[in-house]
Formats: C-alpha cells, sequence, structure tokens
C-alpha cells in the first residue's frame, strides 16, 4: 500500500518532526527500495495506491507495476478492498513505511498462510507492517481496531475469533523522527 510521497500527505506524524517535504523524500525514497527488494518471480507486486487519482497517476513508481485504487474509507476498509481484489489464492499486503521487509520476510508469510487464514507481521509498536489471507478476507476482519495505535495488531487478531491466525517476523516501522535513528 502506497500514498503518493506529497508533503503534508504523507508520514505526517514524522513529517510533524522533521518537516513535511523531509517526510516525503523520505517515503518516496523508501517505497522506491522497497519496490526494488520485493521484486522475485514467486509472486506479484501490485500497488494499492491513494489518493487513487493521483496514485493511478503518479510517474514515480516503476510504469510496469499494475495499480489499483485503495478507494474511500479507514484503514481497514482500504486494506480490505486491496486484499479482495487480488486473484484466489493467497495474497499478502505490505506497508511502505518498514525498512526491514525483504523477499525472505514476504516468502516466511506466505509459508505461514498454509496452516493459518490469516497472517500477521507485527510491528514493534503494536501495530503491523504486514496481513495475508490464504484464500479470502474473512468477514470482520479490521472491524473495530483502533489504527495508529499499540492496539491494532490485538485488535485485528480480535476481528476474526474464528480464524487460525500466525505471526511471521517482527519488523519496525517509521513513525516518528526516533524511528529513523533506530535503523
Amino acid at each position: 500500500m502506497l500514498k503518493a510521497p506529497r508533503p503534508g500527505r504523507v508520514k505526517t506524524r514524522l513529517g510533524r518532526e522533521i518537516g513535511h517535504v523531509a517526510a516525503a523524500w523520505w517515503f518516496r525514497h523508501q517505497s522506491a527500495q522497497l519496490l526494488r527488494r520485493l521484486r522475485d518471480p514467486r509472486w506479484r507486486l501490485v500497488l494499492a495506491v491513494a489518493p487513487d487519482r493521483e496514485g493511478m497517476a503518479f510517474r514515480g513508481w516503476p510504469a510496469d507495476l499494475p495499480r489499483i485504487p485503495q478507494g474511500p474509507g479507514d484503514l481497514g476498509r482500504r486494506m480490505a478492498r486491496a486484499l479482495a481484489a487480488t486473484p484466489p489464492g493467497p495474497a499478502c499486503l505490505v506497508g511502505a513505511d518498514i525498512p526491514g521487509i525483504d523477499r525472505t520476510a514476504i516468502w516466511r508469510a506466505f509459508r505461514a498462510l498454509g496452516p493459518n487464514d490469516v497472517v500477521f507481521g507485527p510491528a514493534e509498536d503494536g501495530g503491523y507492517w504486514l496481513v495475508g489471507v490464504r484464500n479470502r478476507v474473512p468477514r470482520g476482519l479490521f472491524r473495530g481496531t483502533r489504527w495508529s495505535t499499540r492496539h491494532a495488531l490485538a485488535d485485528s487478531i480480535a476481528s476474526v475469533p474464528d480464524a487460525r491466525v500466525g505471526l511471521v517476523d517482527r519488523l519496525r516501522d517509521v513513525d516518528r523522527a526516533a524511528d529513523l535513528k533506530t535503523r
């Protein structure tokens, strides 16, 4: 999931601390590096972009990668929509603000979907950097999740009480200036 890297519209918490231009610059370069690292013949990369019109037209991302608009709603609605737009079979969705994502972490997530309906990659702050589904988006996934809090992972797991849930690698996301210094 990617936002067009426009100052004041992407990484706003980080932008309040280091400046919105610097935060947008960081996000643009981080997402470009991420897309290069994640190219792999074992899966297909699709960009779920926002804002819809601007993201679909943005020239800063590789032109060969297909794009879908995230659409309206909170983060959970947008993630559920992106996961539902994938072909049948396992699908993983990742955030672009996680410097530690690599092909091995993604492969472990796909493998974990074998025995599980849903897989999460926990972030150190209580959220998560990855959500994956084995075949379809379970009913209620993300309902009641308190986004951008230390409860996001626990709430999302609780939203699917009948699903088999697995956890994979714990990684760090970047929300604040201090997160940049712990690389």
